[in-house]
């Protein structure tokens, strides 16, 4: 069988890959409505989508919603979805970053509480501006506080202040 002997009908997707596509492009336009409007202003939409993502939070009954989102859908297919994409890697690029330097940060934390002064003084070499009294004093609390079996009320308050001298 060669090329010239495959009708139209052959090569048109089948209805259920058209579902499929449809669905896909559904799902990928509850993302951008889940998204706050700082990260939405980042996207690459027209002004008809946007009215139609402000749209949907006034939409409250199950059906209407569900048909409105079909509509969202069907406002996806003009969309530049390799624009929308690359926004959205980039989005999670950012939260990656950003999830791991708060674990670098919790390391430190924990490292702080466990190792004492050795820990301090690693601490103080890479983050030279840190007050020296306030980090001692809620480390010797957050080592109470876990020898007490309390709350950890301190290790907070010592994961803020490593944050905030982190400048995240």
């Amino acid at each position: 069988m060669t090329q010239d002997d495959l009708s139209p009908a052959d090569e048109r997707p089948s209805k259920s890959q058209l579902k499929r596509e449809m669905q896909s492009l559904q799902q990928l336009g509850e993302q951008i409505i889940a998204m706050s409007d700082a990260q939405r202003a980042r996207f690459p939409l027209s002004d008809d989508l946007l009215a139609a993502v402000e749209e949907t939070g006034r939409i409250k009954a199950r059906e209407a919603r569900r048909r409105h989102m079909q509509y969202v859908g069907k406002l996806m297919r003009g969309e530049d979805l390799e624009g929308i994409q690359a926004v959205f890697d980039e989005i999670e690029n950012e939260k990656l970053r950003r999830d791991h330097a708060f674990h670098r940060l919790e390391t430190w934390r924990d490292r702080l509480i466990d190792e004492g002064d050795d820990a301090v003084e690693a601490f103080v070499v890479e983050f030279p501006d840190v007050e020296r009294q306030a980090l001692r004093q809620l480390i010797r609390n957050a080592r109470r506080e876990r020898e007490q079996g309390k709350p950890p009320t301190n290790a907070r308050r010592l994961f803020k202040l490593i944050r905030d001298t982190a400048g995240l």
